[in-house]
């Protein structure tokens, strides 16, 4: 009995097994395996990347070909791109230049010195440029150097004459100045001496010359200045020593100049009894503002002006010389910056309204490309593309002419070129958004298009 149920089992079972096969291949789908539904999803997702990738480079090849094909009109369009980019890296350089070149020359006075300088004038309650009042004295000057701290005081004596040596003639500044004034100013000596304290007290008609004016007098001749008699209006000086040059300011040149004793300068030279400045060198950078303090009420109390009186003279430190120059030149870089702004605006406009003329010129091709299954995304991005290659060259056509320019006015006005690589970056930054912005209501548009209106047009 067992027997007959055990066939009848084994026959059930291979009856399942073959109508297995039979019902996978039936109306119904069979189930598919774990690893089918894996592979195929990475496939598709696969083939959508490499569409998406073929088709965003035929995107910029129509882009390269359409701009291509209108290649004087497009480089016409990418000028205001152009101009605005070199304008701004232009600025910056320049700026950039003169904001080192400041740094470097207020850094050799050192974060531990004091100028002192008459105040503004008044005239009918006008006030005149700052110096212009006379109200410090060489008494004022020998008072400060018994305040703590100070290490060196100079009243500075200055006039513009006529230097002579034979047949050379120089027209430069003179200085009449306390032997101290080298350590204050930090001069080095090329040749000979600086002016000591003997000079001062006796007045000795000795002068040191920069640079500039040695190579004036003596370069064509080829004399050692030291020795030599020079004629300085109508007085006769005679040179004591050359100074290491220290370079130019821009037009300025701290080169060209003489120093002679105060005492030579104002009995000689400048008959006065008010000095053009009072130049102080403090021991330590940290004390400072307390000597700066000591001065001002010194000076308050020798010109008898009460307190909450205006002041007749002004008192600087070197940081906030080098604060006063670095707002400067913020503020000019922001106006040129501006300018180079309104010019970038200027230019985005002119790509805005190219790109709308190009979708005029190409509405039968955006409405063919359509037909054949173009989606409105892939027209929008085609001329978004085309909007971002204009502006993009016009940025590196204006960084390349922005380093130019910038590299010709550091040159001429004698400042370093420092280009920022920041600023290049921002520039092209700047460039490529103008393109996008401006360009996008083209595109928008060009992608609304009703296909079959498009295919009309002629």
């Amino acid at each position: 009995m067992s027997g007959p149920v055990e066939r009848d089992r084994q026959a059930a079972a291979k009856t399942e097994v073959v109508a297995q096969p039979v019902r996978e291949g039936s109306g119904r789908q069979a189930p598919p395996s774990p690893a089918l539904p894996i592979e195929g999803s990475s496939q598709r997702r696969e083939g959508r990347e490499i569409h998406r990738g073929s088709l965003l480079v035929a995107n910029f090849a129509s882009a390269f070909e359409s701009l291509w094909a209108n290649r004087l009109r497009s480089l016409l369009t990418t000028l205001g791109v152009v101009i605005g980019v070199a304008a701004v890296i232009a600025a910056m350089t320049l700026t950039q230049g003169a904001s080192v070149l400041i740094q470097a020359r207020l850094s050799v006075l050192g974060t531990n010195t004091l100028l002192i300088v008459p105040g503004a004038a008044t005239s009918s309650g006008a006030f005149s440029s700052l110096g212009s009042q006379q109200s410090l004295t060489q008494g004022d000057a020998d008072a400060l150097a018994s305040i703590p701290h100070v290490v060196q005081v100079s009243p500075v004596l200055s006039l513009g004459a006529q230097v002579i040596y034979g047949s050379q003639n120089w027209n430069t500044r003179i200085q009449g100045v306390y032997p101290g004034y080298r350590q204050i100013q930090g001069w080095e000596i090329a040749g000979g001496r600086w002016l000591n304290a003997h000079d001062e007290l006796t007045g000795l008609p000795v002068a040191v010359l920069g640079q500039v004016v040695a190579n004036s007098l003596f370069g064509p001749s080829g004399t050692n200045p030291v020795g030599q008699t020079i004629r300085i209006g109508t007085q006769t000086f005679r040179v004591v020593g050359v100074l290491q040059p220290k370079g130019s300011f821009g037009a300025f040149s701290q080169d060209d100049v003489v120093f002679v004793p105060f005492t030579a300068a104002l009995i000689r030279l400048k008959n006065s009894s008010y000095v053009d400045q009072i130049q102080v060198l403090v021991d330590k950078p940290e004390h400072v503002n307390t000597v700066q303090r000591a001065v001002d009420a010194t000076l308050l109390k020798r010109h008898r002006i009460s307190a909450g009186s205006p002041a007749d003279f002004q008192i600087r430190n070197a940081n906030q010389l080098l604060q006063t120059a670095q707002q400067a030149t913020q503020t000019l870089t922001l106006l040129l910056v501006g300018i180079a702004g309104i010019s970038l605006t200027v230019g985005g406009i002119g790509i805005m309204n190219i790109m709308l003329v190009s979708v005029t010129e190409r509405t039968r091709e955006i409405g063919i490309r359509m037909a054949v299954g173009a989606r409105r995304r892939d027209i929008r991005n085609q001329f978004l593309i085309e909007a971002l290659t204009l502006s993009s060259l016009g940025g590196i056509l204006g960084i390349v002419l922005g380093l130019l320019a910038g590299w010709l006015m550091t040159t001429n006005f004698g400042v370093p070129f420092v280009p920022q690589p920041l600023s290049i970056l921002l520039a092209f930054g700047v460039s490529a958004l103008v393109g996008v912005t401006f360009g996008f209501y083209p595109a928008v548009r060009a992608a609304r298009l009703d296909p079959i209106i498009a295919l009309r047009t002629e």
